[in-house]
Formats: C-alpha cells, structure tokens, sequence
C-alpha cells in the first residue's frame, strides 16, 4: 500500500544554482606539472556552464619544483585563444559559449612569491584584487574559487578585507565567497583555515592532519579524494591510446595543446592526470554536486564536516573498494565521455554529426515515508535530445544518505522503480540516484537525484 505523502524532496541535478549560471574564479599554479594545462583545456570546453570571472595564474608549480618563481599567465592566454579557433563549433552544439575576449579580460597575474611569507602590506596582486573586486560586485550569487596550486591571492585578498574593513563587513565579504582547495599546497592554506573559520570550504586532502597541520606532515596525498581522476576504478579512459583517440588527435587546436606526459608518479599511464578538474566539477550544474552539501557526492568528490564550514574527504565504497578516491573514480566513464563528447563538438560543424546528452527527468517527486509504505518513483519523461534509444539505471547512494541499512529496489533498469520503506527510529534519508545513458557515441549519462526520507512510525 502506498504511504501518505507528508512532504515532498525532489533534488534535481543544478537546483542549487537555479537557472543562473554559477560564477567561477580559477586559480591555478600552471607553469609546473602539465596538468594544470590539462584541467584548463577541459574547462573551455564547459565554458558555456560558468559565468568565468577569473583565471588567476598563482606561483607557479609546487613549493621548489621550479629553479625560478615565476606565473604563467601566457600559458592561460594561449588555451584561451585556441578555444577561441573551436568557439563556432563548441557554439552549434550548446548555447552560451563565452566570447574569447570575455575570458581573456578574466584572466589576472598573481604574486610570484608564495605562502605566509608573501601575504601583508604591500603584498596585493593583480590576482588578489580581482578577487576583492569579484567579491564586492553586486550579485546574488557566491563567489565560487576553485584552487589548483596555491592559495596565496585568496589569502591576501582575506587579509586586506579583514584590515581594511569592520567586522560585518568582513563578515558579509567571507559569506560571498565558496571554495574547494586542491589540498594544502603552501602553508597559506592552513593559514586561511585558521582565520577565517566562517569561510566555506571544502579541502580536499587525504587525512584530518592536512586540515589544521603543515602541508606535507603525515599524510599521502595520493590518497586524496581529487586524485580519483585518474588512480582507481577504470583506468584504461585514462590511458595515451584514450586522450589520443578522444582528446589530443584530430580535434582542432584546442585537443591538440593537451599535454601528453605529467609528472606525478603513480601514474599508471603517465598522460592524463587532471588533479585539479574536480575542483571546478564540483561547482558543475552537470556535475552532480549540490555546493551547498559538500556530503551528498558528485564528479567533484564527497567531503565530510569537520567544522561548520570546513569540510575534508569522505570515503565511499565502490565495487568492494573503500576509499575516498572512489568518491570521485566512480563518475569516470561518465565525465570522460562527456568530455570526448565536446572535444567532438570542436570539430564538428553539424549538430547532427555528434552525440549530446540525455535529459533525465523524475515524473514522480520522493516521498517521505513511514515503515511498511511504497515509494515509487518514474523516469517515463527522459529524453535523448538526438532521438538515440536510452537505458535507466536506478541505485541507492548510501554514503551519501543517512539511512545505513539496505534498500531493496524493484525494477533497477526501469522506467519506475519501487521499494518498501524500511522501518526507522529517528528521520532518515535515502538518496535515488536515476542514471540515464544514451546508445550514441561516446555514450553520454545524466542524473538526478531523489532524497527519500524516512519517518518513524510514531511522529505526525
């Protein structure tokens, strides 16, 4: 018998963002490892998903691995402009590509020093500036600050707003502002975590001591959450045989300035690494990430709290392995065939002649329920904008819910899937995930999540 609905949660994937889109500053110590180029093409190719305010080239490389500290904004500028040469394809494929000379006019230089020592009086950049300006901007909408090397420019943009203005006034600049750091790269991120503790933020590090203690100091850092990209799961959409076929070779200029060797080792095929894309996924409306609820999961990773505003890996457990990499490596084929699907789009002038996503769509809004009652929930109005045939794939993502026990789904590849609402003690939540995947090539998904709660029998 179906339970009374008491309430109703349905959780689309970009709800958080409503129908605006999310405002994006990168901020990224390109120069060193290659795949900082590697992240930067990739996001051209979603530049229509942002509204790009700055690409901010921080010290460049990792503390030491340079002879010279420099930043790299030529090399910002360079990906821009091949992404202006595929803009017109990228264009007939999906709406609201930027102009090239809008993302030239977004990217700023930062302080070629870095860390503590490099933050005070005297110490503003171009970078950090930009960050103050952005900030200060009349718009509804957060700041979202993706960080790929080095904090320093958000650290000295937070100093001189902190010595420069009141307290509420410090306090309203910090609440516009959401950030996922790429672990702590220098000291000035455990210094940011430190002062400013009302400020979002979601580090992705392997262990609680990257949180609060020196960069470097117990921990492994290819346990890390943002490492999924490319450790773990299904690796062979990682190999050189891959990017070479989907990415490097004969799609345009933009596929052709992607690097073919990183320097991180373990890297099982040595090319593709991308540390810092899952930093810029997880503000994706595609992605799957809600922002606001760094524990529900998506492309970007999952995090648990820590701290009221400050949250670290969480670990999900995926075909037998428990780590925090597989918070991001269980999305792989997803995101990288969605990315070959757009370097597609660079070269190809008729929309016809390549693949676009799915729409997936829930008919049927979740229920809150009571032991005993069915829940039931359809995905009947799914629809492949390319008229290709689509398969459903229903599953429960326990991590990301509150609910520990098991759910026994009926019709898992279904248009409706159903199930029995287990008994509870106290409130619970149960996340639906509903894929969707097209029959074109590459195959693309997309998803929605439902949030089912569960009630005890006893509350109103």
């Amino acid at each position: 018998m179906t339970s009374r609905v008491f309430a109703v949660l349905l959780v689309l994937i970009g709800a958080a963002f409503g129908k605006e889109k999310p405002r994006l500053v990168v901020l990224t110590d390109i120069g060193g490892d290659p795949d900082d180029q590697q992240s930067m093409i990739r996001l051209m190719t979603y530049a229509n998903e942002f509204d790009i305010e700055g690409l901010i080239a921080s010290a460049s490389g990792t503390p030491g691995e340079l002879k010279v500290n420099t930043v790299r904004p030529d090399l910002i500028r360079r990906i821009v402009e091949a992404y202006g040469d595929v803009r017109g394809n990228l264009q007939r494929h999906a709406a609201g590509y930027p102009a090239v000379e809008r993302l030239l006019a977004a990217i700023r230089s930062g302080n070629p020093e870095r860390g503590v020592k490099a933050i005070g009086e005297g110490k503003d950049s171009e970078g950090s500036n930009w960050i103050v300006a952005l900030a200060d901007r009349e718009d509804p909408r957060p700041v979202n600050i993706a960080i790929w090397g080095g904090p320093t420019e958000l650290a000295q943009a937070l100093w001189r707003v902190r010595n420069e203005r009141s307290e509420p006034e410090r306090r309203r600049f910090v609440s516009r502002l959401r950030v996922y750091a790429v672990g702590h790269q220098d000291d000035s991120g455990p210094w940011i975590v430190a002062n400013f503790p009302d400020l979002f933020y979601v580090l992705s590090a392997a262990d609680p001591d990257d949180v609060s203690g020196r960069p470097g100091k117990g921990r492994d850092t290819r346990l890390s959450a943002y490492r999924g990209m490319y450790l773990g799961g299904d690796e062979s959409v990682t190999s050189k045989a891959w990017v070479e076929a989907n990415i490097s070779i004969g799609h345009g200029p933009l596929g052709a300035l992607y690097p073919m060797k990183t320097w991180t080792a373990p890297n099982p095929h040595g090319v593709l690494k991308e540390g810092d894309t899952p930093s810029w996924f997880y503000f994706l409306p595609l992605g799957f990430n809600d922002p606001d609820h760094p524990e529900w999961g998506g492309w970007g990773g999952r995090f648990r709290q820590i701290r009221p505003k400050l949250y670290n890996d969480a670990l999900d457990t995926v075909g037998g392995t428990t780590d925090a990499r597989a918070t991001v490596w269980r999305w792989r084929n997803a995101f990288q065939n969605d990315f070959a699907a757009r370097m597609d789009w660079c070269i190809t002038p008729r929309r016809k002649a390549a693949n676009h996503a799915p729409i997936a769509a829930l008919d049927t809004p979740a229920v809150t329920a009571r032991a005993g009652g069915r829940v039931r929930l359809r995905a009947g109005a799914s629809r492949d904008p390319d008229g290709d045939a689509l398969s459903r794939r229903w599953f429960v993502y326990r991590e990301a819910g509150t609910f520990e026990g098991s759910i026994a789904l009926r019709g898992e590849t279904s248009d409706t899937v159903e199930f029995i609402a287990p008994a509870v003690t106290e409130p619970r939540t149960v996340h639906l995930i509903l894929e969707v995947t097209d029959n074109g090539r590459p195959a693309l998904t997309a998803c929605r999540r439902a949030i089912v709660t569960l009630l005890p029998a006893g509350l109103p």
